[in-house]
């Protein structure tokens, strides 16, 4: 917590969007449109748009539909699965508190990309 005591929550939550936003460009290959971090409670919800690949629009949008959603929804599960530690490491560091879990979901409709980090406390901001 002393790394957060000066902070606001909205510089935190700016400086988790710029974290994603530098983790999707380095492990990813291409960074989002735009992010949003909200520090909701013991939660933080990361809104990536315009995520996808021209591939992957191609590959969604083409043929099976729901055949190309799914391998999409597939890689880039088990990519952000493997960089799951780096992001952990990043959000822990920037609130102070440990992360529980992380849930992801993308939209290959959209192109929208979702990231929960659940925390084990509450950072304290209301």
């Amino acid at each position: 917590m002393e790394a957060i005591k000066n902070k606001t929550k909205g510089m935190l939550e700016a400086e988790i969007s710029e974290a994603v936003i530098k983790f999707e460009k380095e492990y990813m290959g291409r960074g989002p449109l735009e992010t949003k971090t909200h520090i909701i409670g013991d939660m933080v919800l990361v809104r990536l748009k315009g995520v996808l690949t021209l591939a992957e629009h191609q590959l969604a949008s083409t043929g099976d539909v729901s055949k190309g959603r799914d391998l999409i929804k597939q890689v880039r599960i088990a990519l952000l699965e493997k960089g799951r530690p780096l992001l952990e490491a990043v959000v822990e560091s920037i609130t102070g508190c440990k992360v529980k879990s992380l849930h992801t979901d993308i939209s290959t409709v959209t192109g929208e990309r979702i990231i929960l980090f659940t925390l084990e406390k509450d950072p304290g901001f209301e």
